[in-house]
C-alpha cells in the first residue's frame, strides 16, 4: 500500500539498515553515539523528536534528546540535547514500562491512553513548553544477554506533507531491527567511556581536582566549542563529527599525566614556588609517554590535546616547542637560556585551544577545596580579560554565545 511518509522508501530501508552498523562503527564517544543513534532513528521514520534513556541500576537516566520544534521555535531557547532526568523503573511512564518489560510500545495518541493501562503519559513537558506530543514509539535497547541497557523513544512522525501521523506496523518492525543494532553500538560506547574514566580516576586518586565529572564537562564543552569553530570554516559535517568524536574522548585525558607528579606538589595548599611549578609542568611529558607510540587517529588527538592545552595564545604557556622524547627545545625554538619558546596564536593546535578554554572555564565555575565556585558573571569576566592573552579570542566569543549550552553541560555532569 502506498504511504505518505517522508522517511525512507521501502526499497531503501534494508540498505539503510545495512549501512547503519557502518555508520555507528565510526563513532566511539558515548554522547556522540547517542546523538547519532537518535538522529538516525528519527531519519528512518521521519520523526520530529526523540530521547534516549540509559539504565543505571533500578532507574533510567534521560540522557539525550532532540526535537525539531525547539530548533525552529523561539519559545523554548533553553532546550538542549543534554538532559539529566531520573525515572524509576518501577514508575508508570512509557519509558519505565518498556525498560521494565523489555518489549516495544506503540502509542497512537499520548492523550488517549486507557486509564486501565499499566503505563501513562505525563503532559507536564507539553504544558510547560507549548508542545503537543501525539504518537510515541518506545523501544528497549537490549544487549546480547537480552538485558535492557536503555530505552529509545521517538515521537511525532510526520507525513510527506508535514502533517502528523501515527507509527505504523512496518515502522515498528523496522525500529525493532534498528534498536538491536543501536544497542550493540551503545554498549560498545559505554565500555569505551568507562575505560577512559578509569584513566581519569587514576589521576583523581593523586589530584582531587581532576574529577571524572570535571573531565566529562571539559570534554563536552570542548566538543561544543570545536563544532561551532569548525562550522564557521565550512568544514564538512563528516569531518566535524569525526573530530568531535575523538576530541571528546581526548579532552577527558588532558591532565592524566598528573599520575606521575608527587603528592607533595599536587596537594600543596599554597602557591607553588618556581621549582615546584617546573616539576608540575612535567605532567605534560608524562601524559604524552602514556600514549606513545601513536597508532590511531584517536591516539594522535589525545597526543595533541595533552601537548597543547597548557599553551597560551600570547606564547607564555608551556611546554612550548619541545622534543617530546627529551623535553628539550627544538632547534631554532629556544630563548637565550635554551628553554623552549612557547607556541602562540594559531601555532597551537585548535584541539588544544578549545580544551584550554573548556578546562579553565569549568575550573572557574566549579567548587574546589581551596575555593568556592565562581558565579557565571565573574567567570565570564575572567575569560574576557584573558581573551587574546591566555585564550584564543574567537573561542572566548563562541563560549560567551553558548553559555546556555555550557550550563546544560554542567547540569548533565553535576557534582552538587
Amino acid at each position: 500500500m502506498a504511504t505518505n511518509k517522508p522517511g525512507l522508501m521501502e526499497h531503501e530501508k534494508f540498505e539503510a539498515l545495512r549501512a547503519l552498523a557502518s555508520t555507528l562503527n565510526q563513532v566511539s564517544d558515548l554522547d556522540v553515539m547517542m546523538e547519532t543513534i537518535l538522529s538516525e532513528a528519527r531519519r528512518f521514520v521521519g520523526a520530529e523528536a526523540g530521547s534516549i534513556y540509559i539504565r543505571e541500576g533500578d532507574r533510567l537516566l534521560l540522557s539525550y534528546s532532540q526535537n525539531d520544534y525547539f530548533v525552529k521555535s523561539e519559545s523554548a531557547k533553553d532546550f538542549s540535547g543534554y538532559k539529566n532526568q531520573e525515572i524509576p523503573l518501577t514508575g508508570n511512564s512509557l519509558a519505565a514500562y518498556v525498560g521494565r518489560e523489555g518489549r516495544p510500545l506503540n502509542v497512537a495518541d499520548a492523550y488517549d491512553i486507557d486509564l486501565d493501562s499499566p503505563y501513562s503519559f505525563d503532559p507536564e513537558f507539553d504544558r510547560k513548553n507549548g508542545y503537543v506530543t501525539r504518537s510515541i514509539l518506545t523501544l528497549p535497547l537490549s544487549d546480547l544477554r537480552l538485558e535492557t541497557i536503555g530505552v529509545l523513544q521517538i515521537i511525532n512522525p510526520r507525513a510527506a506533507d508535514g502533517q502528523p501521523r501515527a507509527f505504523e506496523r512496518d515502522d515498528e518492525e523496522l525500529m525493532i531491527i534498528f534498536s538491536s543494532t543501536a544497542a550493540m553500538a551503545l554498549e560498545r560506547a559505554q565500555l569505551v567511556r568507562q575505560m577512559l574514566l578509569r584513566s581519569v580516576r587514576m589521576a583523581e586518586l593523586r589530584d582531587p581536582r581532576e574529577t571524572t565529572l570535571h573531565a566529562q564537562r571539559v570534554a563536552a564543552l570542548a566538543g561544543l566549542l570545536y563544532e561551532d569553530w569548525a562550522r564557521k570554516r565550512s568544514l564538512t559535517p563528516a569531518v566535524i563529527k569525526k573530530n568531535r568524536d575523538h576530541l571528546r574522548m581526548a579532552a577527558m585525558l588532558h591532565d592524566v599525566g598528573k599520575v606521575g607528579i608527587s603528592d607533595q606538589i599536587l596537594n600543596k595548599p599554597t602557591r607553588l614556588n618556581h621549582d615546584e611549578r617546573q616539576e608540575m609542568q612535567k605532567h605534560v611529558l608524562i601524559g604524552l609517554k602514556l600514549f606513545e607510540p601513536v597508532f590511531s587517529e584517536l591516539d594522535r588527538m589525545i597526543y595533541e590535546v595533552i601537548l597543547n592545552h597548557h599553551e597560551r595564545w600570547d606564547g607564555r604557556g608551556y611546554p612550548g616547542w619541545i622534543n617530546p622524547d627529551t623535553g628539550l627545545a627544538l632547534p631554532g625554538h629556544h630563548g637565550a637560556d635554551e628553554r623552549p619558546l612557547g607556541k602562540k596564536g594559531e601555532e597551537i593546535s585548535i584541539f588544544g585551544r578549545v580544551t584550554a578554554v573548556a578546562d579553565v572555564f569549568d575550573a572557574l565555575t566549579s567548587r574546589r577545596v581551596y575555593k568556592d565556585a565562581f558565579d557565571g558573571d565573574l567567570a565570564c569576566q575572567i575569560m574576557i580579560q584573558e581573551s587574546g592573552h591566555h585564550f584564543d579570542p574567537e573561542l572566548v566569543d563562541i563560549l560567551l554565545l553558548n553559555l546556555d549550552l555550557a550550563k546544560a553541560v554542567r547540569r548533565r555532569f553535576r557534582e552538587y
